[in-house]
């Protein structure tokens, strides 16, 4: 039984089987070339004519992501969270909103919108990784590294520090690191396997 049987699988709208296998190539060639060119890389590359387009890319990610990951500590300035639990909410936040999406996609029938929203998830994990390597910065996060612009707590060395694991923060982003990538390879896979089976039925 198939998971998108409440309605018929579709690509996007409008989309053909060659425009779903299209989108697969340029997903797929995006992760690929993401561990060079990401700014959180260990080596991150900043030139060649490909540096220009992921910088646009990570900056409106960046900017993106920044929103929904206050959005999510802001909804506990209105209720009454926790402090462990206001501070948990950015992160909550920040995969839930993809993932969110992603589910929405899946409830309609729409493959291809569910791989993409879960490779974004990804994503989005593998910004959660990087935040948690730069918890050897110290508590707080510097104004000039806030997207706020405000010094501010640094999350995840609260979080990780209230429950022992502080010290653990390199292990803890590797795995992090590690499952983010597999996210987004599974789903990359899932795309070719959409745009296939598309081309298959017509």
């Amino acid at each position: 039984m198939s998971r998108f049987e409440e309605k018929p699988v579709r690509s996007f709208e409008g989309f053909t089987p060659r425009a779903a296998l299209a989108t697969a190539l340029i997903f797929g060639l995006f992760l690929a070339l993401f561990p060079l060119y990401a700014p959180f890389a260990e080596h991150p590359r900043h030139d060649g004519v490909l540096a220009v387009p992921f910088k646009l890319f990570f900056f409106v990610a960046n900017q993106t992501l920044g929103m929904i990951h206050e959005a999510g500590h802001g909804v506990c300035y209105l209720l009454p969270c926790p402090q462990w639990v206001m501070i948990a909410m950015g992160t909550i936040f920040q995969l839930a909103f993809p993932l969110g999406v992603a589910w929405y996609f899946r409830r309609r029938g729409n493959a291809m919108g569910w791989w993409i929203g879960i490779f974004f998830t990804g994503f989005s994990l593998r910004y959660t990784a990087w935040y948690i390597s730069t918890v050897d910065r110290g508590p707080r996060v510097s104004a000039s590294e806030s997207f706020l612009g405000v010094d501010g707590l640094h999350d995840f060395y609260y979080l990780l520090d209230s429950v022992g694991l502080r010290e653990a923060y390199l292990p803890l982003s590797f795995g992090v690191t590690m499952l983010a990538y597999a996210l987004m390879l599974w789903t990359v896979g899932g795309m070719f396997a959409q745009a296939f089976s598309m081309k298959k039925k017509r």
